[in-house]
Order: structure tokens, then sequence, then C-alpha cells
């Protein structure tokens, strides 16, 4: 993996060098340099259906774009919603490599197999040690070995009494994975302790060489079944008890692989047991006459971690996607808000004998004075009428492109009744707008009603969190009280 994580950095040096000449921070000009070799390739040539979809979704996203901020090129708005969506893209992958590859360094930073062959053992208190083994023969055989390394242990002035377990349990608890004690064929578990008991427990066996005390079994090389009788020592302060268990040790049938790898094992048990009081732990380098290469099994998960990385830059580029869609949605719902508003006030500049140009430049100056405090969008699209108005397009004109800009059918109905008052004129035009706020007001109930049923609707999923959070909080304290009584 770690060749991957060098690649990933190695493109993006190689795209660093080529964007030195763009300029931003690093991650703007690398996102700068890709959107001018895009732009160059959709020029220069290429499939001409996808060139078409191409020009297809720019189109439509600088409709968008322009929707939102009208007084800015929508030219200019493409490529800043290209370079902020790039530069993003390339800032979250370029840190999670990053991350990736600290991961990868600190699975190997704490690696117990040194030189080889040997292993650093904790030291006493320090608790012991997982270790993934995998051993080799060259053309023989493979095998993986997740190997318990036991912390360095102390002298026997060092050494305190175990405690002991009680008798009516042990025999069921030093099975491991035998049947019972009339048929041993696998390791015992020679317990040192039993949960709940407050004794410590010894071991001794008659006969070391077929069950040593810490329950391993050597039958690899047994012929016949022979009984052992295990002797438990039960110590608590100055009390003590001994037990008797008799197991009777079964041979083991191994297959080829298996006494390999029992061999194997064995060797491992040895070298622990002789090394026990030692800094390291020296692995066998052979196995009868074959050679065996160890190496560490070390856990490495930024590979994962990389996908994850990945997969958070896809959601994130389609996120960002999504949000410009999101900002348009929230316009029109801003616009119908504030539909009612708009029209009150233009009936009622016009029934104080203002002319409607003079209206919506009266609105578009109030709207400059609060701007900074209060941005709305309709009154965006007033003040860029008034710009035109002040620019010298003519009234019929800049109302049709107010209606034309917010692209909701009540201002597209409002701009035609004012551009048909300037063209035809008309008496009636206070009291249709008078008619129009009333009919406006009413539609705004309406959606006000809506975004509250919408507003409950999404607060459904909370409240019924909330309520099994409290009737857990209830049930479990009346169960417990249940229970003790």
């Amino acid at each position: 993996m770690v060749y991957i994580y060098i690649g990933i950095l190695g493109l993006y040096l190689v795209l660093f060098l080529l964007s030195l000449r763009e300029s931003g921070n690093p991650f703007r000009k690398m996102a700068a340099h890709i959107y001018r070799r895009q732009q160059g390739r959709q020029n220069g040539g290429g499939s001409e259906k996808r060139n078409w979809r191409r020009a297809l979704y720019v189109r439509q996203l600088g409709d968008k774009l322009k929707i939102l901020q009208p007084q800015i090129a929508v030219q200019k708005q493409i490529r800043e919603h290209y370079l902020s969506l790039y530069g993003t893209v390339l800032t979250v992958v370029f840190v999670g490599n990053l991350l990736c590859l600290a991961a990868w360094l600190s699975a190997r930073s704490n690696t117990k197999l040194v030189d080889g062959s040997c292993l650093l053992r904790g030291d006493f208190g320090e608790g012991d040690v997982e270790v993934g083994l995998r051993a080799r023969i060259p053309g023989v055989q493979e095998e993986i070995f997740d190997y318990l390394l036991e912390e360095r242990k102390l002298t026997e002035e060092e050494l305190e009494e175990s405690f002991a377990e009680a008798e009516a349990l042990l025999p069921g608890a030093i099975l491991k994975g035998n049947a019972d004690l009339e048929d041993v064929r696998q390791d015992l578990s020679l317990v040192s302790e039993l949960q709940g008991y407050p004794f410590g427990i010894t071991w001794e066996s008659d006969a070391y060489s077929l069950v040593n005390t810490d329950g391993t079994v050597h039958n690899e090389e047994l012929a016949q079944g022979k009984v052992v009788t295990l002797t438990a020592k039960f110590r608590y302060e100055d009390w003590s008890r001994e037990v008797q268990l008799y197991a009777k040790i079964n041979p083991i049938i191994y297959s080829p692989q298996e006494a390999l790898r029992a061999r194997m094992e064995e060797l491992l048990r040895e070298r622990e047991e002789s090394t026990r009081s030692e800094g390291t732990m020296t692995l066998p380098g052979q196995i009868g006459t074959e050679p065996v290469i160890w190496q560490e099994i070390i856990e490495d998960s930024s590979g994962y971690f990389l996908i994850l990385v990945l997969l958070a830059a896809g959601v994130l580029y389609w996120g960002k996607a999504r949000e410009l869609d999101q900002k348009l949605e929230e316009r029109k719902r801003e616009l119908l808000l504030d539909y009612p508003e708009l029209v009150n006030k233009l009936a009622l500049y016009m029934g104080a004998g203002m002319t409607i140009r003079n209206a919506f430049l009266k609105m578009g100056e109030d709207y400059k004075k609060q701007k900074e405090r209060r941005k709305r969008y309709v009154y965006e699209e007033v003040l860029m009428t008034c710009y035109e108005l002040q620019g010298g397009r003519s009234e019929t004109e800049a109302y049709d492109h107010f209606g034309k800009r917010c692209q909701l059918q009540p201002y597209i109905r409002l701009s035609a009744l004012l551009s048909q008052n300037i063209r035809k004129g008309s008496n009636d035009l206070l009291r249709m707008l008078r008619q129009e706020a009333d009919s406006a007001f009413s539609e705004r109930k309406s959606l006000a009603k809506k975004l509250g049923e919408e507003a409950g609707t999404k607060l459904l999923l909370p409240m019924m969190m909330m309520l099994c959070v409290v009737m857990v909080i209830i049930m479990i304290p009346a169960y417990f009280s249940f229970a003790l009584n």
C-alpha cells in the first residue's frame, strides 16, 4: 500500500510543478491547471457526443449561477465554481492520503521482530504482546501464527502466589477443546484462577513428558493412551488443599502439514521456556534440515482508510453539485415568501403618488441601506432593475427582465401587468395591484401552512428517538427494581 500512497504524493508533486504559473494557494493552482487543461481538451476535439453533453451541462450550470448572482459574469462564476469544487476534492484526497501514510508508518513503528529472528519482549508490568508471525520455508510451506509473546517473567524473588479454583468446577474448567478427561487429545487449560473464587491454583504432574504444568499435552509420539495424575494445589492465605484429577492422554493424529506446524509450535514453546528472563527470544532458524524465514504480520488498516477518504471525496463532490440546486430551491421559497411584501410596497408607493419607476428606485435605495444586515433575493432583482433603468433601458424591457430573472409565475404576472400599463396605459393599475397583494397574502398563508407541516414531519423522527430514550430511562430502573425484589 505504501507505493500507492507515495504514488499519489508523486502525482500531486507533478501536478503542483505543472501549475506553478497559476495564482492562488497550491490546491487552487492545481485546480486551475486541471480546469484549463479540461477546457483545452474540450476545445481541441474529442467525442462529439461527449462534448455536446458537456456543453449542455455547463450551460445549465451557468443559468443556475446567473440566477443566484446576476451581477457577476457567468463565465467567471462557472470558473470559480469548478475551481472551488476541484480544490476541495484535491485537498480532501491529499490530507486523507497523508493520514493513510501516517497510519502505515505507525503500524510499523512498534514491530517486535528485529534482525529477522528476535522478538522483543515487553518488560514486567507492560503486559503480554500478540505478534503476528509468518514462518516460510522456501519451496515447502508457509504458516501464519498469532503468537502471544509473554512479558518478561520475574525472578524467583519477585514471583507471587497464584489463586486457585473451586473443586467442583475444576474438571470442567480445564477441558479446553477436549470432550472429557477420559479422552484428552489436545492441550488442557490448567487455569491459575477461576472467576468468582478467591483461590490461586498451582499444578503438578506425575508425567511432565506428557502434560506440562501449563497444560501443554505432548502426545505427538504417544503410541497408546496413558493416565496422568494432575495435582491442583488450592491456596488462600494460610489455607491450602490438594485435589487430584486423572486424565487419560490419547495419541494425536496429524496430517503432514499439521505435524510440521506442531513441530514449529513445539520449538516456539521451547524457546519461550528457555528465554523467559531474557529481553529477547530468538526464533528457530530451521525445522529439521529446512530453513525457516520469519516475518512479522503487521495489521495495516491504512488501505481501508484510503478507500474511505476516496469515498468521502466522491460524496463531497456530489454534495457540492447538489448544493447549487439547494440554493436555487431556497431562493425560490424566499421569493415566494417576499412576493406579497413587494406587491404591497408597490401599491403603497403608487397610492402615495409615485410612478412605477420611482417606486422601484425607492425600494432599491431602501434596500441598499440595509443590504449588509439582511440580503434578500427579490430586492437584489429590484436593485438590478434599478441599475437597468438608470443605465437607459426602457421601463418595459426592465420590468420584463425582472420577471424573467425571478422565473416564478407570480413575478412574471406582475412584470406583465407593469409592462402592459407602460405600453397601453391604465387607470386601474392601483386597484389591480391591491387585488394582487390580497391574493399574494392568501397564497403566502397557504405556503406557510405547508412549510409548517413539512417542519412537523421532519421533527417526527427526533421525537420518536426522544420517546425511546425516555422509555429506556423509565423501564431500566423498573426492571432492576423488579429483579432485585
